[in-house]
């Protein structure tokens, strides 16, 4: 089973990342997370490797599994049972990678999922999952880059893609498919010692919000008005991260950060400040990004760096959103 061979480099030669910033206490106006417990585990040998997320109404979970290329429904028992399965690719060169891998998730209000998929080859893009349909490609983007982190901006029919190879967040027009770089600037771009950089991506008041896990940076980026949408200037938000993907948590712009090379979940105040709420000892192994539903919080774990005995998982937690 491949796993993302460049970065597991990178960390057993230590180099994949300096930390810029140090965790802080817990603060009074924080949201607690409590009550961490495993609710599905996956098979790694099957490349059922959960690396994005989006949330069905009921409260089941959307995963895609990387290396398996597959969606699958997870409920929140822990049932787990596959909705579709990207098309296999021949030769797929992926950078930094080198497999084709189901990468970001978004849902739209009738249902429908896209996923990006990241293959080096002309499958490479944005692809749909209408409820009970088969997979198809509305967008095709470049082989040479590596769509990750994506979201749905229904009220422009849009979606904005990280590439985390090329640096840059792509606007996809759900009636064109025909993608254009929105965002570029060297706060997207990746690092020689860890090459991914825009990772994990939200659309969230007025703004778009980016990871960049070689830089170690949480980004914000203010859309422009009208349909277009012209995207603004780049604004850090938080440093010495090396952040997959992210949520909000519902109370303001306070985020809970997965931390995939320090197995983490970290909780990242409006002014930066950070802490830690989850950690290895609650079963966290490389968290690849987060989800919050009233008063729950999922964290799916990918385990692609694990020296031995992998758990992909599914872990769900409490979430109390305290006042100031």
């Amino acid at each position: 089973m491949p796993r993302l061979p460049r970065l597991a480099a990178a960390v057993a030669a230590g180099a994949a990342f300096t930390v810029l910033a140090t965790g802080t206490a817990v603060s009074a106006g924080d949201p607690t997370v409590s009550d961490p417990r495993v609710v599905a585990h996956f098979a790694f040998a099957a490349g059922q490797t959960p690396e994005n997320i989006a949330l069905e109404p009921d409260g089941s979970a959307d995963l895609t599994f990387a290396y398996a290329h597959q969606v699958a429904r997870v409920d929140r028992n822990g049932a787990t049972r596959i909705l579709a399965t990207l098309p296999a690719v021949t030769n797929p060169q992926t950078p930094n990678i080198g497999a084709a891998i189901a990468t970001g998730i978004a849902r739209a209000h009738d249902g429908t999922l896209y996923v990006a998929y990241a293959t080096g080859t002309a499958e490479a893009g944005i692809w749909r999952i209408s409820p009970g349909g088969e997979p198809e490609q509305i967008a095709q983007l470049p082989a040479d880059g590596l769509p990750n982190g994506i979201a749905l901006d229904e009220k422009c029919d849009r979606i904005f893609v990280a590439d985390s190879v090329r640096g840059v967040v792509w606007s996809v027009p759900l009636a064109t498919g025909v993608p254009a770089v929105w965002a570029s600037g060297a706060a997207l771009e990746p690092t020689a010692e860890l090459p991914f950089g825009a990772n994990g991506l939200k659309v969230h008041d007025g703004a778009v919000w980016v990871s960049n896990t070689g830089q170690g940076t949480l980004l914000r980026i203010p859309i422009g008005p009208g349909n277009e949408g012209a995207a603004g200037p780049v604004e850090t938000r938080a440093t010495g991260l090396a952040i997959d993907d992210f949520a909000f948590t519902g109370h303001g712009d306070t985020v809970l950060a997965a931390l995939i090379l320090e197995d983490e979940l970290e909780l990242v105040r409006p002014d930066g400040s950070h802490r830690t709420v989850l950690t290895a000892a609650d079963g966290l192994t490389n968290p690849t990004s987060v989800a919050v539903h009233a008063k729950n919080v999922y964290v799916p774990s990918a385990a692609y760096f694990a020296p031995s005995n992998p758990d992909p998982n599914l872990l769900l937690a409490r979430i109390s959103k305290n006042k100031d």
